[in-house]
Formats: structure tokens, C-alpha cells, sequence
């Protein structure tokens, strides 16, 4: 349940779905849970991750996540995050993605978003006006991921396992395969087969999660690059630029200082109507 003094909850049999916006610390985590309406959560500033059984998903503030109805996830919040929740009625739901995802927010659907989720007032039906419109706007936007699946065959998640430990181990897949007793063939096919990528995409993406991790701790883009395993600054920002969508550089200011000068205020969440 987020901190706060006020929110606007629907209680459904599977859990209670919570709508409105809220400063979180660094760090802060919401355990699993579902619901049976769907939820948009977005950062506002700050970034945030999402984690189903079907991997996680991470989103800074030019992304919104999705959870269907009565999928298990829960959260973790980098950086001081204006983080803002929307509730969808499951009547509306049909018309986004069938699977949880992310999405890429344009300027409109961002103030429609914080708006939504700001404590004021809406003349009768202008809430349920502009919540339509960014699911409208949602449901005709590609999905813009930063997913990393997981895998389910026991010698792929062996190697997962290995690289979640040690994000910056540069061992190839054929080194990591002698680790766990798997040829490189094997794994190489088991990488596409069962999480639609190669070796190389899924490191980077993990890399990169990190990589965020880093970023809102204050760590500098020099330290990052090492640690997550990038042999220079130059080729983190160049993979993190063409995954996120905006450099490092960019990412931290935006922690730091926020995209958004407005918003709900520290410890509150506003109250749908």
C-alpha cells in the first residue's frame, strides 16, 4: 500500500486497486499483489520496476507500465519517484495489451496521466473523458520495453542465474555454457526458443537495468559503465540511449530534478473522483 494520507481504492476479490500520486523514496517496494481491475503506473520522476512471472519490466519517466487484471506483480521505485497509479475498469481493459508491458508516453498522455492522478476536482463525467483518452491514446501506441524475460528451462536459468549475480561478467555464452554442463548450441537456441532474444539483447537489457539501478544511486556514468560490464563510457550511453531512449546524462538530471515542476506532494495520494 503506498504511504500516503488519502487514496482512492477499488476492493475487488483479489485485492484492492489503488488510484492517485505520491512522492516514494528511493528504494521503495510494493510486495505482490494483484487486482482485478487493470493499473497504469507511471514516474512522473524517478523510474520504477515491474515484476510478473513472466519476467520484469523497468520504466523511467518517458514510459508507463501495464498490469492486466489479476496478474501477481509487485514494484520497486530507483530514485526519488512522483509515482502516479490509474485504475482501469476491466470493461475498458479489452482494448489494451493482453499481457503486462510498457509503453512509450507521449507529452499528451503524460498530462493526462498526472492530471488523473493530481488532488483536484472534475465536473461530473471529465474524469472518466480524459481517462479515456489515454487508453485510447495507449491502445494505438507500440509497446516500448524494457522487459527481461526469464526463462523456465533449468540450464538457461543456470546461466541467468549467473549473469543476475554478476551483471558485468564478460564470459561468452559458450564459457558460461562449460559453467553449467549446457553446449553453446543449446543455450543459443534455448535464448531464442524461450525468451525471444538472443544471448547478447538479454545481457544488454540486464545490463541495463542495472545500469538504472546505478544511475539513481548517484553513481557516475564512468562507475556504471564498469560495473555493469562496458568496456567504456561511450558504449553504455550508446546502448542505454538506443534502449531507454535518452542518454544517462539525461536520466539522472531527470531523477534529480524532475520532468515535472507540479504534482502531488510528498507522502499523498489524491483521490479519484
Amino acid at each position: 500500500m503506498p504511504p500516503a494520507s488519502r487514496t482512492s481504492t477499488s476492493r475487488t476479490p483479489t485485492g484492492t486497486t489503488y488510484s492517485g500520486g505520491g512522492w516514494l523514496p528511493h528504494g521503495y517496494r510494493f510486495d505482490a499483489h494483484s487486482h482485478a481491475e487493470g493499473q497504469l503506473v507511471y514516474a512522473a520522476a524517478g523510474a520504477l520496476a515491474t515484476t510478473t512471472t513472466h519476467g520484469t519490466w523497468v520504466a523511467p519517466a518517458n514510459r508507463v507500465t501495464w498490469t492486466p487484471p489479476g496478474f501477481a506483480h509487485s514494484h520497486r521505485f530507483y530514485g526519488r519517484t512522483d509515482v502516479r497509479l490509474l485504475a482501469v475498469p476491466t470493461s475498458l481493459c479489452e482494448v489494451l495489451a493482453a499481457r503486462p508491458g510498457v509503453f512509450a508516453v507521449s507529452p499528451l498522455v503524460r498530462e493526462a496521466l498526472i492530471a488523473l492522478t493530481d488532488d483536484r476536482e472534475f465536473r461530473p463525467g471529465a474524469y472518466e473523458r480524459l481517462r479515456a483518452v489515454v487508453i485510447d491514446e495507449l491502445a494505438e501506441t507500440p509497446e516500448q520495453s524494457l522487459h527481461l524475460p526469464e526463462p523456465h528451462d533449468d540450464r538457461l536459468r543456470a546461466v541467468t542465474g549467473l549473469l543476475h549475480t554478476d551483471p558485468g561478467r564478460s564470459a561468452t555464452l559458450a564459457e558460461l555454457g562449460r559453467a553449467v554442463g549446457a553446449s553453446e548450441r543449446t543455450l543459443s537456441r534455448l535464448f531464442h526458443s524461450e525468451l525471444g532474444m538472443g544471448f547478447h539483447r538479454w545481457r544488454t537489457i540486464l545490463r541495463i537495468h542495472h545500469a538504472l539501478v546505478h544511475l539513481a544511486d548517484g553513481r557516475s556514468v564512468t562507475e556504471t559503465a564498469v560495473e555493469c560490464g562496458w568496456s567504456n563510457p561511450s558504449s553504455l550511453i550508446e546502448a542505454f540511449t538506443e534502449v531507454v531512449g535518452q542518454t544517462p546524462g539525461r536520466y539522472q538530471a531527470e531523477l534529480r530534478d524532475g520532468p515535472h515542476t507540479g504534482g502531488a506532494g510528498d507522502g499523498r495520494v489524491s483521490r479519484q473522483p
